[in-house]
């Protein structure tokens, strides 16, 4: 079993549930978090038994951002003994933004509290948001005298338009649950005791269909956001072409034939 920093790890019946656990700092992220989150994502991704992947917190929040306290001290992120925070180096290909943004399997954030700062950029690369009641979207970077540095600035625009997204952003704007959701920020809101079942619910759903064509679809939409049409269709087809071969392609067509629900292996 691998261990992890400030994380819990879990895998059943194809859902792998990943849950930020320092809940007495609100689940504030710390640099050997940060590691375990990159890790965990890349398990969860790489395990052909994974079809799902959920990430929560535990306890009352969903994720208070990097933690600044341990910033201030020098004992957090970018504390190296000397140099400071902004002379390092840092390997940005495996922080979990990127990480996160180039994972297959699809996620699903069940946001059981306040998600700010990097807890909500986290939370936005997620492909699908279900929120309790209690949880919070704070953009708060510019009422700290930052800017929203893990994947926010890129996802924003892309997810409200560009008008909405420089009023939340330019503002540091704290949403309720049900304005995330009038704007488009999360799918569902749910009452708190009603979140995780309802999220195992969807991730059910989803992890009962053809893995690799989830994936495949998941994939494609992820490059057509930087891609002209003509290119997308192009790639599309040259990722039907090994979809067609596949077990579970041919078991799909049985499966409608028969009338009867289809049993995918993943092959």
């Amino acid at each position: 079993m691998t261990d992890y920093t400030d994380l819990l790890y879990d895998v059943k019946d194809s859902v792998a549930t990943i849950t930020l656990n320092r809940p007495d700092r609100l689940n504030a992220i710390s640099g050997p978090m940060l590691e375990s989150i990159s890790r965990a994502l890349r398990a969860a991704d790489l395990d052909t038994g994974v079809r799902v992947i959920i990430i929560t917190g535990a306890g009352r929040g969903f994720c208070a951002g990097l933690d600044l306290k341990d910033l201030i001290s020098g004992t957090g992120i970018g504390a190296n003994g000397g140099g400071g925070f902004a002379t390092q180096r840092f390997d940005l290909n495996n922080a979990p933004p990127i990480v996160l943004h180039n994972t297959d399997t699809p996620v699903i954030c069940a946001l059981n509290g306040p998600a700010a700062g990097y807890g909500l950029d986290l939370a936005l690369g997620a492909d699908i948001r279900i929120a309790s009641k209690e949880a919070k979207l704070a953009a708060v970077f510019t009422k700290r005298g930052i800017l929203p540095e893990s994947g926010g600035s890129w996802l924003l625009p892309r997810m409200l338009g560009w008008a909405k997204a420089a009023e939340v952003a330019f503002t540091g704007r704290t949403l309720s649950a049900d304005e995330a959701l009038e704007l488009g920020l999360v799918n569902q809101v749910v009452e708190h005791d009603q979140l995780m079942s309802t999220t195992r619910d969807l991730a059910a759903e989803i992890a009962a269909n053809a893995p690799l064509a989830v994936q495949a679809t998941k994939r494609m939409m992820r490059l057509g956001l930087d891609e002209t049409f003509e290119s997308n269709v192009h790639h599309v087809f040259l990722q039907l072409l090994p979809l067609f071969g596949s077990e579970d392609f041919k078991e799909g067509v049985q499966a409608f034939l028969q009338k009867r629900p289809a049993v995918f292996q993943g092959k």
